[in-house]
């Protein structure tokens, strides 16, 4: 790898990595890299420690500036769940009565989506593989994995 030297593009680039979620290539375009190069650039300097290093303290400014860290989200997240899962709104007709279900239960409406997106980000934060889309999963032994499902489900 060629010797590091700081420039002001670089220093740019470190910004524009945190203002772009994290993403090198819209950052290397922001910071004035070519967009046909940009790919190419962004991965490399990607590669030098001096780049990382200057990322992980803004990172680290930007924490202290906002004072938004990890368990400052998680906790957010959490409320927001269990606020949307409050039954703090009745379902009324046109007339203002609250309506009632077959049993005579009242109907209260709720934002599934906040509490549904909300619950994703408390269980992506902390590791929970239930909402992952894919799941890697190694099998050292030298059984198909049908072959050990079926095995599983004879012992049952």
């Amino acid at each position: 790898m060629p010797k590091f030297k700081w420039t002001d593009k670089r220093e740019l680039f470190c910004a524009e990595y945190l203002a772009c979620d994290l993403n090198a290539t819209r950052a290397a375009i922001k910071a004035g890299y070519a967009e046909k190069n940009a790919v190419k650039e962004a991965s490399r300097l990607m590669q030098f420690p001096e780049i990382l290093q200057r990322i992980a303290e803004l990172k680290a400014e930007r924490i202290e500036r906002t004072k938004i860290d990890a368990d400052y989200v998680l906790r957010q997240a959490v409320k927001l769940h269990e606020r949307c899962m409050q039954e703090v709104t009745p379902k009324t007709d046109r007339k203002g009565e609250q309506l009632k279900d077959e049993e005579g239960n009242a109907i209260f409406e709720f934002d599934s989506s906040g509490a549904a997106r909300s619950l994703e980000l408390v269980g992506k934060h902390i590791g929970v593989q239930a909402f992952k889309e894919k799941l890697d999963v190694e099998v050292g032994a030298k059984k198909s994995l049908q072959e050990l499902l079926r095995e599983a489900a004879q012992d049952e």
